[in-house]
């Protein structure tokens, strides 16, 4: 498995340049979610979407490197969701060059160690109806569904799934 480093998004060109040719790496998902056209991504409203994102209070926008300093992927994270008081992940995209391979399996495992360090019970996510990849991907990894909801941005029907956040487990893609 991949060895990941996680860093802020700092905005610059070069990263916003990459972060474009993530989504475009993943038309699947751009289809599903239908915010971008998986042909045509646009960086300038890349960069709006993840600066209104990462504006909001407790919200962090986090760029995964390989060890050869390739993005591999990129995450989301809520520290509190407002309807719930949860924490959240808003968002887990990897490298399409990478799908498969076990790099979603690291970053998920990342933002649930993250969030057990810091005494969080569980976590949260919205996975949309029509995005059946995504959905499998996270019922493998343990997490369940918990309600059916419209999302709050843009009214996607969203399928609201919790992990219980136990000790570390000997076998988990983060133990070391």
């Amino acid at each position: 498995m991949p060895t990941l480093s996680l860093s802020p998004l700092r905005f610059t060109p070069g990263e916003i340049a990459e972060v474009a040719g993530l989504y475009a790496t993943n038309p699947e998902y751009c289809r599903a979610a239908g915010e971008y056209d998986p042909e045509r991504i646009r960086a300038d409203e890349v960069e709006a979407d993840l600066r209104a994102e990462a504006g909001i209070a407790g919200n962090e926008v986090l760029l995964a490197r390989a060890d050869s300093g390739q993005l591999a992927g990129m995450i989301c994270l809520l520290d509190r969701h407002p309807s719930d008081d949860q924490p959240w992940i808003g968002l887990l995209l990897v490298h399409g060059s990478l799908h498969r391979r076990g790099v979603g399996r690291l970053l998920a495992g990342l933002a649930e160690e993250r969030f057990r360090d810091e005494g969080r019970s569980g976590i949260r996510l919205a996975v949309l109806e029509n995005n059946p990849t995504a959905l499998a991907f996270w019922n493998a990894l343990g997490w369940r569904e918990i309600d059916r909801r419209a999302d709050r941005q843009y009214g996607r029907p969203c399928i609201v799934m919790h992990k219980q956040l136990g000790a570390l487990q000997r076998d988990s893609p983060t133990a070391r």
